[in-house]
């Protein structure tokens, strides 16, 4: 059986890691092996940890409040007495992860946590600052670069200020997805946070970094990197500091096999979706949304995608007028808009109706950017953007950051060949945003055959993730469930459990 040499080393790591001393916890109990980071000693760093100290708690000191105080015992790292010393690194070295950090911080104190050692989340006294800005706390620190002018770019501002006063212990809940490389070590995907919730408040979702930030341990990227924490920019303090295996990409729900006559609302939809361990849900049209959105935020679930028409044909409505109103509401939030684009004017693919396409989308896509918000196309059979490759082609005249692709598997097993599959996704991988699936019978020609629970159908969805796995997508999927029938509560059931075995297989 032949083994890729990048399996085998990933293997080793995976067995060093866990070797590590004072590391790994939770085997016994089947869940996915835990490392810890602050406790006893310093066994889980790097040689050479200067000042840092181990002590049992930490306050602002009643003297001078930009210093920390401390108690002897263990459990929390402080960088020494003058908060002015080395940065440190893990021993372990980490890709995909979900990982929760508490730090402390004096009176206008700076630190920061750099994932694998290059992609840093904030840490800073941000305590009653007003808009919030990349380099508040809970911020994705900007990239330099002197040859640029500004020099800083792509700086990620939280989406509230969520700091707590000084002298208080505060929390971040990561997702973390590292870059990916092919055979030959090119990237063929971005590093990206999927989730950072600091003090329980969500700050940011789907976020890329196309490189290193500033004051990274490396310029370089890697499959796998330490965490380093800031140790010379002011006094610090970390303590239960923890990562393990983020798990399975983000799995949500389109709304199309949400509702019933049990569950017709927003709330009664989100509390089914959360109580089966969706993510989220996929969104259609405008009406409802706010109530939709405050349903998610109180279940700490997630709004990914929101479905919408353009019409390209002249004298015709080009987009629903009150857009601008959905996309006020949804502010902030990295939802991604899904356009479906219509013509009669223009068969479906024909180019011919690219120029006014352009045209309308970019419209919409520089009022998604000012918002943070995405656009990505969405192929539908017998639409005018019908093919994945009408997407992609349309999305290159565009040519926003902000505007993307998806890829629907019912509607392109509809109009495709599954032998093309693999070398479509690679073409589409640079503008890949969201990725839809369902079960499917192969050579199906309607959508009772094309559209199934997961868990049903010939195609081979397993075979499907792989390839996506391989091509290097980090981002959403969602499940499609149009005109399925029967329970919605038992149709996301099975579902699910399919999704699951899916990973676990993959694993």
């Amino acid at each position: 059986m032949k083994v890729r040499r990048k399996e085998i080393w990933a293997i080793l790591l995976f067995v060093g890691i866990l070797c590590l001393p004072s590391v790994v916890k939770g085997l016994a109990s089947g869940r996915l092996p835990r490392t810890y980071l602050a406790g006893d000693d310093f066994s889980a760093w790097r040689d050479n940890t200067g000042q840092w100290e181990i002590v049992s708690d930490t306050f602002m000191r009643p003297d001078n409040e930009k210093l920390l105080g401390s108690k002897p015992g263990s459990g929390v790292i402080v960088n020494g007495p003058t908060g002015r010393t080395r940065n440190i690194l893990s021993k372990a070295e980490f890709g995909d992860v979900r990982a929760h950090i508490e730090f402390m911080v004096p009176k206008g104190s700076n630190s920061g946590v750099y994932f694998m050692g290059r992609y840093e989340i904030q840490v800073f006294d941000s305590w009653g600052a007003g808009e919030p800005k990349h380099s508040n706390c809970g911020g994705i620190y900007q990239r330099w670069d002197n040859n640029r002018d500004p020099k800083g770019y792509e700086g990620h501002p939280p989406r509230v200020n969520a700091s707590r006063a000084p002298g208080r212990w505060q929390t971040f809940d990561v997702i973390f997805r590292a870059p990916r490389f092919d055979e030959n070590g090119r990237k063929i995907s971005n590093a990206r946070f999927e989730r950072v919730v600091h003090n329980n408040r969500v700050i940011h979702e789907d976020v890329e970094l196309t490189g290193p930030t500033r004051a990274s341990a490396y310029n370089d990227e890697k499959p796998f990197g330490p965490l380093m924490l800031q140790g010379d920019h002011g006094p610090v303090a970390y303590r239960k500091i923890w990562l393990e295996p983020a798990g399975a990409l983000p799995f949500f729900a389109m709304d199309t096999g949400t509702k019933d006559a049990r569950h017709k609302n927003a709330k009664e939809q989100v509390q089914m979706v959360k109580e089966l361990g969706y993510a989220g849900i996929g969104y259609t049209g405008r009406n409802g949304l706010a109530e939709m959105l405050k349903e998610l935020d109180k279940n700490e679930l997630r709004l990914f995608t929101v479905y919408l028409g353009v019409n390209i044909d002249s004298g015709q409505q080009k987009y629903d007028p009150k857009l601008k109103e959905a996309i006020e509401i949804l502010k902030g939030r990295n939802t991604i808009l899904w356009l479906y684009v219509i013509s009669k004017k223009h068969k479906p693919s024909s180019p011919e109706g690219d120029a006014r396409a352009v045209e309308i989308i970019r419209e919409i896509a520089d009022m998604a950017a000012e918002a943070k918000l995405r656009v990505a196309l969405y192929p539908h059979h017998r639409f005018w953007v019908e093919r994945v490759e009408d997407a992609v082609r349309v999305t290159k005249k565009v040519n926003r950051k902000n505007v993307g692709v998806t890829f629907n598997l019912c509607h392109w097993l509809m109009v495709d060949d599954e032998k093309n599959i693999k070398p479509l996704i690679k073409s589409t991988m640079p503008y890949l945003f969201v990725v839809t699936i369902n079960g499917a019978d192969s050579g199906g020609k309607d959508w009772k055959q094309l559209i199934q629970t997961l868990d049903r159908g010939s195609f081979d969805n397993y075979k499907f993730m792989k390839t996506l796995k391989e091509l290097g997508y980090t981002g959403p999927v969602g499940l499609q469930g149009y005109g399925i029938k029967g329970d919605a509560y038992e149709n996301l059931k099975r579902s699910m459990g399919a999704w699951r075995k899916l990973n676990r297989a993959s694993r």
